[in-house]
């Protein structure tokens, strides 16, 4: 196992990776709905199913990838290998994705679910290893909170950029397009940046953490396999996961927590638009607010979680995000809200979401924190080290669901009956029920799953004195 204390210059570099994600995150969850529904008016329901059919295709990529890492066998280790194999695939199917060479509404769900899957598939084969590289880095119960706050950090450094350089540049208005999101020449040159942007990102994180490779734990020597026996390999590794009591509860947990965010995000730029009616600046700081307070929170959520104990910041965390997603459009429902046009409206937007991802940060760690003592303890009790396994088990619990929050979002507008094509430009074009009816969706409904989440955490039972006890008995295992 790697040291205790690691360098800056790893932790740095580890953490950076990070932001490949979250530009692919922030593109995903922000803008691409939008532009295949509102822009290049593909019907609401089909740019939903597209997208969350990925989920099909996440179900064996994601524990494909965690497997194959756990298994491999290279002088690079375990992990780099997809990392830096990753790089290509991701980068072109990405700049596809958001540039189609189709028109028709059938060829453009066909595209969609094409592009879409290949993203998130060659996403896989980066993410997995890369966070099932920071358990590795260190098995030290507070160290671990510290590599998983770097890493939180740079993500929402990532989704950061992809606020300011999308408003800020991209989707400026013209004289054709008052609102430069509805402008489709936009997206592809959009796309290209963050494509080139992900692909320094990867490098850069797996070159940085090349030095630590020597200290990772290693793979027996065994002759190749089959790939029946791969896929068999697959099916196997994920039951093992899947019998850990204490993961079962954060999967659980994690699976209703990112409906949540699903369904939210593919909404933002919908209420952010005709809901509230602001304009782009306006767009720009309300959104820049929830990374701005994650990236904050981040510096303090290691000391709080190593005080308070990881449990208790998941379950804070884990209702902060509901509770302050939901706040103004229940107060603003009920009447008790400023108004549009009132000067509180936007400070008062901003001012919650810093709130809530300074807030919500203390669940993001705590998290990627367990689930890292959770391979500890499966290694104690099968005598197996499988960061992999986990780690995509976990991540597919984040896709999946965030796919099924694109279905869910992508009926919705349409059981709402929302008007669609670049020509609806502002809230007057939308009648005030279908508005009402938005909010009902994106606040109290689906903050309501927020509770189902909380349910599910209490029932872990893996105290940071238990894992304690585990550690000394790997490590005493290991010096044998």
């Amino acid at each position: 196992m790697a040291p205790h204390v690691l360098s800056f210059n790893l932790k740095l570099a580890f953490g950076i990776g990070q932001a490949a994600e979250g530009l692919k995150n922030a593109a995903f969850g922000t803008f691409l709905i939008f532009y295949y529904n509102q822009v290049l008016g593909l019907s609401g329901t089909m740019a939903g199913i597209a997208v969350g059919l990925a989920l099909v295709v996440d179900a064996f990529t994601d524990p494909l990838a965690g497997s194959l890492s756990d298994h491999w066998q290279s002088p690079r280790g375990r992990r780099h290998p997809f990392m830096y194999a990753s790089i290509v695939p991701l980068c072109i199917s990405f700049y596809f994705l958001f540039n189609p060479l189709v028109s028709s509404e059938t060829a453009l769900f066909i595209w969609l679910l094409v592009f879409t899957n290949a993203t998130r598939t060659a996403m896989s084969l980066y993410h997995v290893p890369h966070i099932a590289l920071g358990a590795e880095m260190s098995d030290d119960y507070n160290q671990r909170s510290t590599l998983v706050g770097y890493r939180m950090f740079f993500s929402n450094v990532g989704v950061l950029f992809v606020f300011l350089i999308g408003f800020g540049f991209f989707f400026v208005p013209t004289d054709t397009f008052a609102n430069g999101q509805l402008n489709a020449a936009a997206y592809p040159p959009f796309a290209l940046l963050l494509a080139v942007l992900m692909a320094i990102t990867i490098f850069w994180s797996a070159w940085g953490t090349r030095s630590i490779i020597p200290h990772l734990p290693k793979v027996p020597a065994t002759p190749p396999v089959s790939l029946g026996r791969v896929i068999i390999r697959v099916f196997e590794d994920v039951f093992a996961a899947m019998h850990s009591v204490s993961f079962r509860w954060l999967f659980s947990g994690v699976l209703m927590v990112f409906v949540m965010v699903g369904v939210n995000s593919a909404l933002d730029l919908y209420v952010f638009t005709y809901f509230w009616e602001l304009d782009r600046p306006s767009i720009l700081m309300v959104i820049v607010s929830y990374p701005i307070g994650v990236m904050l929170g981040a510096f303090f959520t290691p000391t709080i979680l190593g005080r308070w104990g990881k449990k208790a910041g998941l379950i804070f965390g884990g209702l902060s995000w509901p509770f302050w997603q939901a706040l103004p459009i229940i107060l603003r429902l009920l009447g008790w809200f400023p108004e549009n046009s009132d000067a509180l409206l936007i400070p008062l937007l901003i001012g919650i979401k810093l709130v809530q991802g300074a807030c919500t940060v203390q669940a993001n760690i705590a998290f990627g924190s367990m689930v890292a003592d959770v391979v500890d303890e499966h290694e104690f009790e099968s005598g197996k080290r499988q960061e992999g396994i986990f780690f995509a088990a976990a991540s597919f619990s984040g896709k999946a669901t965030t796919g099924v929050g694109n279905i869910i979002a992508g009926f919705a507008l349409d059981i709402i009956s929302w008007p669609r094509g670049a020509d609806i430009r502002t809230a007057a074009d939308i009648p005030p029920e279908t508005i009402f009816n938005l909010g009902i969706v994106y606040g109290p409904l689906v903050a309501s799953l927020g509770l189902l989440s909380i349910w599910c955490y209490a029932h872990y039972k893996l105290t940071k004195e238990r894992h304690n006890e585990i550690l000394q008995t790997l490590i005493e295992r290991r010096a044998q």
